[in-house]
C-alpha cells in the first residue's frame, strides 16, 4: 500500500517530518489513509465511467486534508475539483493546484477578480452574481469561466424556474460580449439518499428542462451535473457529464439504509485515536466527569482519554460514544468536556500512553464513524468534518 512516506500536518496546517514530531507521542491523531482514499475514487469511477468525477474537498476535505487529499484524488483519476467556498478554492491554487476548480458558495462583494484571475469556476445562482463577476472579469482583461446553478427542488442556492430563462439570457449576453464563459450548468439533489423518494424524479424532470432552455439560448457547456455522492451510487440516469462525490470519497456510506462501505466497495480513511493520559483505579460510587451523571458501580479502572468536544468530540455522545480501549469495547462514562472524557475498563486494565481508537475502517475491532454518528444522533459526514484543528493529521499511504 505504500506506507513507507509519512508526515504529519499540526493545527496550524504546517507538514511536518516525523523527525520534528514523532507520531508515537501524540496526544491525539487523525491517521488519513491516502491509499483507500485513492481506491475510493476509483470505486466511484467505476460507478458513472461514461461521466467525469469532481472530488469535493470543500471542509478541509470533510476534515481530512484538503490539498492532500485533493492532490490525492487527482492521481487516482479525478479530474475536477469542487469547493465550496472560494477561499478554499484559491487556498487550492496557492498550493499549486493546476485542475479545474468549482466553487459555489457566493456572497455580494466577494473576491471575484481574484478567483477570475485564478482561472477558477465560479457558480452564478442570480443576475446579481452574474453582473458582480462579469464586472471583475472586465475589471482583470480576463474572461471568467463560470458555471450556472439551478434550484431544482432543494430550496437553496441556484436559480428557481422562473428565473432561470432570464439567467440564462444574460449569461448567453455577457457571453457573447467576451466577459464570461459558461463551462457548466448543475443543480443538487434534496434527497439523493433516499432511493426512491419522489423528489429525485422530479428534480430530474426540472433539470432536463433547464438544459433544454440552455440549450436553446445558445449556451453549449462543458459539463452538466447533478449527482452527488448517494447519487453517483444509486442512480445511474442523474450521471450526466459529470459527477460530484464528497463524503463517499473517504469511505462513508452517503446511503446507508442500503449498504455500509463495504458493499459499494469504499473504506474509510480516518481513523482517531489518542494516547490515554491517565489509567487509575477508583472505588465504587465515585463520581465520573461533570455533573456525576455517572457513578461507578463498583471498584474499577478509569481510563481518561484526552479529547473532548475542542477537538471535536460530540458532547452530544456524553454516556453513548464508543471507544476501543484494551482490546474492547467501552462506552464513554459521564460527559464529555472540553479537553477529555473518561472510559470505565471495569475489571480490565490499561496503562497512560496505551491507544484509544474512537473510530477507524473497523478492522481491529473498532467503532467506525457510523457509530459514533448514531451515538451522537447525526450522521458519519458531521463526525470527521468536525475533529478539530488541534488534532493533527498523521497522512500515510502516500
Amino acid at each position: 500500500m505504500g506506507r513507507q512516506t509519512r508526515h504529519v500536518t499540526v493545527a496550524q496546517g504546517r507538514p511536518e517530518t516525523l523527525g520534528a514530531m514523532d507520531e508515537t507521542n501524540l496526544r491525539a491523531q487523525a491517521t488519513i489513509d491516502l491509499a483507500a482514499l485513492r481506491s475510493n475514487v476509483a470505486a466511484l469511477r467505476a460507478r458513472a465511467p461514461r461521466s467525469g468525477l469532481m472530488a469535493v474537498v470543500k471542509a478541509d476535505a470533510y476534515g481530512h486534508g484538503m490539498v492532500p487529499c485533493a492532490r490525492a484524488a487527482l492521481e487516482a483519476g479525478a479530474g475536477w475539483l469542487g469547493a465550496a467556498t472560494p477561499e478554499e478554492a484559491l487556498a487550492l491554487r496557492a498550493a499549486g493546484i493546476t485542475a479545474p476548480v468549482l466553487c459555489w458558495l457566493w456572497t455580494p462583494g466577494g473576491p471575484w477578480r481574484a478567483a477570475v484571475e485564478a482561472d477558477l469556476d465560479v457558480t452564478v445562482s442570480a443576475l446579481w452574481a452574474l453582473r458582480e463577476v462579469s464586472e471583475a472579469a472586465a475589471a482583470a482583461g480576463r474572461t471568467a469561466r463560470v458555471q450556472l446553478k439551478a434550484d431544482t427542488g432543494l430550496g437553496r442556492n441556484g436559480a428557481q424556474p422562473a428565473e432561470w430563462p432570464d439567467l440564462v439570457a444574460a449569461a448567453r449576453a455577457a457571453e457573447a460580449a467576451g466577459l464570461v464563459k459558461v463551462t457548466g450548468l448543475w443543480s443538487h439533489f434534496a434527497c439523493a439518499d433516499e432511493p426512491g423518494h419522489p423528489s429525485i424524479a422530479a428534480q430530474l424532470a426540472v433539470f432536463r428542462t433547464a438544459l433544454e432552455t440552455a440549450e436553446r439560448a445558445g449556451l453549449r457547456p462543458e459539463v452538466r451535473h447533478m449527482a452527488n455522492s448517494p447519487a453517483t451510487l444509486t442512480l445511474p440516469e442523474a450521471h450526466f457529464d459529470l459527477v460530484r462525490t464528497g463524503v463517499a470519497m473517504y469511505g462513508i456510506s452517503p446511503v446507508p439504509q442500503v449498504g455500509g462501505p463495504a458493499e459499494f466497495g469504499l473504506r474509510p480513511v480516518m481513523t482517531l485515536s489518542a494516547r490515554l493520559a491517565s489509567a487509575k483505579r477508583v472505588p465504587g460510587g465515585h463520581g465520573v466527569s461533570y455533573g456525576h451523571h455517572y457513578t461507578t458501580p463498583g471498584e474499577t479502572t478509569l481510563a481518561l482519554v484526552p479529547v473532548g468536544y475542542a477537538d471535536g468530540v460530540p458532547r452530544h455522545a456524553s454516556g453513548t460514544g464508543p471507544v476501543l480501549v484494551a482490546g474492547k469495547w467501552r462506552t464513554v462514562a459521564g460527559r464529555v468536556a472540553m479537553d477529555q472524557f473518561v472510559v470505565d475498563l471495569g475489571g480490565d486494565s490499561a496503562d497512560a500512553g496505551d491507544e484509544a481508537v474512537l473510530f477507524g475502517p473497523g478492522d481491529r475491532g473498532e467503532p467506525t464513524a457510523e457509530d459514533w454518528a448514531r451515538a451522537a444522533g447525526t450522521i458519519a459526514y458531521e463526525i470527521v468534518t468536525r475533529i478539530g484543528t488541534r488534532v493533527p493529521r498523521v497522512y500515510v499511504g502516500t
